[in-house]
């Protein structure tokens, strides 16, 4: 195991080393946040896929693949089509804002009010999503190190707020893309054809399974349509998704970059089905579907070539950590704490990049904190995103898509949205699917219903709504800088 624990330590370190070197280059709130505007197609692309690949979508679509066979991809390719709606249909207007937040976005589409409710609505989808993404350390460094869960939570998690908070988005850019080629190596390069193999080819796998294993709906039309209503939508208005959109340098880039990450999304959504139709040949007794990934890696893969595969996984984990961290962050110091210092009192301008870094560290320490206390990972997920999708899915994309509606009807739908969720789930229970499914039609209803009801938005704002899409006005700060100022890692 020497050499797979020099391959981790060299990985961890060059994360670190990614960190103080995001720190010279975030000089200003729009390098922090967003990478300055002015990712190009290649890194754009990299990251956005390391993003929405955490370690649900790697250690959790293998347990699917041990449980399900190759109808257990649907969780993660629900996810690349999510990502290739938001790509293909939103994205170019989405960059051309130039915002920082989801919330920042309803405030210029319905002439502000929106911004502290949603704001909080997203502050804990992006808090949760940070906490179960940190979780998620304990099961990787349990099986590399043999240390128990809190340790490993404070291990990883502390590498992942120090580089985030040292950079900001620059820092996590240039570790995604690392993240990314790790992942793309280890899973789908090494760990897939030796899965494969070991369980002797496609037609020795089909010989030892149920053919339920190889139908693509075995998993469960139910099943699907939750994954598309929770992920799928769940990826068109996410704030740690909007933030990286933020990033491109074009609306062309967010657009096609983003397009070849869904498509990546689907394939890496194909091979953790495989891997774990392999394993269930392999192992067909786990106690615990999740456990496939590490069963498989720990027993059949030579060393050297495990550590590197160990270090996809934490790679994985890290880049959908560190993603959500800086999402809840900038939320909860734009979107919440600037509104209610703003309403208390008007102070000197305050160094926003000190600000930001300061809410970065608070939350990732917070993220920690809870990660060590809580318990059941599935559940504070499922919360997360059953709020995110039931109380904004309908004001965001109406604000997009249909002029009519306002801001009533916008607190509206987020109101009665999340209040149906929450008292759905206490009835039907949180792992239900019945709550995100009334929770969408009763914010869906309130939207329409109270923005009929009441005045049409002032002519100003869509006025202003309508320069902004264009891509006119917005923040000075964020114009993109030319394409030469992109970083030469970017080409590398």
């Amino acid at each position: 195991m020497a050499v797979d624990y020099a391959v981790i330590v060299v990985y961890l370190a060059g994360m670190l080393g990614m960190g103080w070197w995001g720190m010279r280059r975030a000089k200003s709130k729009s390098e922090f946040l967003v990478a300055g505007r002015r990712l190009g197609p290649w890194m754009y692309s990299g990251t956005m896929a390391a993003i929405v690949l955490g370690g649900a979508s790697t250690i959790g679509g293998v347990g699917l693949g041990y449980k399900y066979g190759l109808s257990g991809a649907w969780m993660v390719f629900t996810i690349g089509l999510g990502l290739l709606a938001l790509s293909v249909f939103f994205s170019a207007r989405i960059a051309r804002l130039k915002v920082y937040t989801v919330s920042e976005m309803l405030d210029l589409r319905y002439g502000g009010r929106a911004g502290v409710i949603s704001g909080v609505v997203m502050w804990a989808y992006t808090l949760m999503l940070a906490v179960t993404s940190t979780i998620a350390y304990a099961t990787i460094f349990d099986v590399l190190l043999d240390l128990n869960r809190t340790l490993s939570i404070i291990l990883g998690g502390a590498i992942v707020v120090a580089y985030s908070t040292l950079g900001g988005m620059w820092s996590i850019t240039l570790t995604d893309m690392v993240q990314f080629v790790v992942k793309t190596i280890g899973v789908l390069l090494l760990l897939l054809p030796i899965a494969v193999v070991k369980a002797g080819g496609f037609s020795e796998m089909k010989a030892a399974l149920p053919t339920e294993y190889f139908a693509p709906l075995g998993i469960g039309g139910e099943t699907i349509f939750t994954y598309v209503l929770i992920y799928t939508f769940g990826m068109l208005i996410g704030q740690d998704i909007w933030q990286r959109v933020f990033t491109a340098r074009s609306d062309k880039v967010a657009r096609y970059g983003g397009t070849v990450a869904g498509t990546y999304c689907l394939v890496y959504a194909i091979a953790g089905a495989v891997i774990g139709t392999a394993a269930k040949v392999l192992y067909p007794n786990l106690a615990n579907a999740d456990d496939a990934f590490a069963t498989i890696v720990k027993d059949e893969l030579p060393m050297g070539v495990r550590g590197l595969v160990l270090a996809a996984a934490l790679a994985a984990v890290m880049s959908t950590s560190s993603g959500a961290l800086i999402a809840c962050a900038t939320v909860a110091n734009n979107d919440i704490w600037s509104r209610l210092r703003g309403l208390a009192h008007k102070g000197p301008e305050q160094d926003e990049v000190k600000g930001n870094r300061a809410f970065i560290l608070i939350m990732g320490i917070g993220v920690i904190c809870i990660a060590i206390a809580l318990n059941n990972v599935v559940e504070a997920l499922t919360v997360a995103y059953n709020l995110l999708v039931g109380g904004l899915l309908v004001p965001i994309l109406g604000g997009l898509l249909w002029k009519r509606g306002t801001v009533h009807g916008a607190l509206a739908a987020v109101a009665v949205g999340g209040c149906a969720v929450i008292g759905l789930m206490a009835g039907y229970g949180i792992l239900a699917n019945e709550p995100v499914y009334y929770g969408l039609l009763s914010s869906l209803a309130a939207y329409v219903i109270v923005s009929l009801a009441t005045p049409p938005t002032d002519a100003a704002v869509l006025a202003n709504w309508r320069e902004r899409l264009a891509g006119r006005g917005g923040d000075q700060e964020a114009q993109p800088e030319p394409p030469a100022a992109e970083p030469a890692a970017a080409h590398s």
